[in-house]
């Protein structure tokens, strides 16, 4: 690895930025890796999601015991997902808590992911947000909760409730406005409720990727000059933009009041940052993006790819008239990025759903149920 001077994984953390980690293996956790990111890489902290624990537990055989032990025990095996799930997060937890300590309480979280079957289903998250929250038992935990829209008032009533939240699948500047406006409205109550807010935390997570990766397939159909050109832009845009609303809301006279009372914004955070066109550069959805009180979360071939060959500055608003603009012709092409949202978040919850799925018949099949 880079000397800790040089490695620009660590100086895109001086810029303002935090780097999280966009999967978890128990591996990791017991022969040192994930603490030689946070030691060596400034890595302050981890995003998990269905997918990711199918992929770990489906994969490798360091879970087995653990399946046969639970098992036996009679438990079901969704128990058993929820144990294997819980006890990984809440070790990278612990290895985040100095991180979090030194951040007074604004970095070092690890998130775990309500069922991707609630997504539809306001109280149901709300019952397995506050359950979960309860068994992670971390104050630097994060339960992720869709920002769909049964989502949102979950994710207000989660907040209400003290809940640190890490809200996923946002697709659109639009919904994003919805979403601080269900995290505002949730401190709003709690201060009603005369409870602190200074101990509350939450991301907003901004997918990008998926963005490209569908608007690029309409240009190609299109296979214009004018189609051609806009290639790889739209989600760089659309977070250039949602970061203008962000700077906008903490400016507002309702946050002040919030933030006069110990509350801490809602950052935003990039997801969906792994280049899945090998015609764009491996790091393009980092150095787009860096900006302070931001967060990235990479998966680990990125990470990878930015301690090699990264070159961190703060260019998050650089041609926002470009991104303006972008916005502006992909309309004029017929491709509304509202639409495309919408789309999006669909697709995100089955693409959670399947693998989720697939986990819990791997894990009946193991378990021997």
């Amino acid at each position: 690895m880079n000397q800790p001077a040089s490695n620009p994984l660590r100086q895109v953390h001086q810029l303002g930025q935090s780097i999280w980690l966009d999967d978890i293996r128990r591996s990791w956790l017991r022969d040192g890796h994930l603490a030689r990111l946070i030691a060596e890489d400034a890595l302050a902290g981890v995003t998990s999601n269905p997918a990711i624990f199918a992929k770990a537990i489906s994969e490798g055989a360091e879970y087995n015991d653990a399946i046969t032990s639970l098992a036996r025990a009679g438990r079901s095996i969704n128990d058993i997902y929820e144990a294997l799930a819980l006890e990984d997060v809440q070790a990278a937890a612990d290895l985040f808590q100095s991180t979090y300590r030194a951040a007074g309480g604004g970095d070092g979280f690890v998130s775990l992911e309500v069922s991707p079957h609630l997504a539809d289903d306001t109280r149901g998250t709300v019952a397995e947000g506050l359950r979960l929250w309860q068994a992670f038992n971390r104050p630097n935990a994060m339960i992720k909760v869709p920002g769909t829209r049964a989502g949102l008032p979950a994710i207000t009533e989660l907040i209400a409730a003290g809940v640190n939240i890490n809200v996923t699948l946002l697709f659109s500047v639009q919904r994003y406005r919805e979403v601080v406006d269900a995290y505002l409205s949730g401190l709003e109550q709690r201060v009603a409720a005369g409870k602190p807010i200074d101990n509350v935390a939450s991301v907003a997570s901004f997918f990008l990727s998926r963005i490209d990766t569908l608007v690029d397939a309409r240009l190609d159909q299109m296979n214009t000059p004018e189609a051609k050109a806009r290639r790889g832009r739209a989600a760089i845009a659309s977070a250039r933009l949602a970061y203008q609303y962000y700077k906008q809301w903490v400016g507002s006279d309702r946050w002040r009041a919030l933030a006069d009372k110990g509350a801490k914004p809602q950052r935003l955070l990039w997801a969906s940052t792994s280049s899945k066109d090998p015609a764009y550069k491996d790091t393009m959805y980092v150095e787009a993006l860096i900006a302070p009180n931001t967060v990235n979360t990479l998966p680990p071939a990125t990470i990878d790819a930015y301690r090699d060959h990264g070159e961190p500055a703060v260019r998050i608003e650089d041609d926002l008239d470009e991104a303006k603009q972008t916005v502006q012709v992909l309309r004029d092409l017929g491709i509304d990025l509202e639409a495309v949202s919408e789309q999006l978040e669909r697709e995100g919850v089955k693409k959670f759903k399947e693998p989720f799925d697939a986990l819990l018949a791997t894990l009946a099949k193991r378990a021997g149920k």
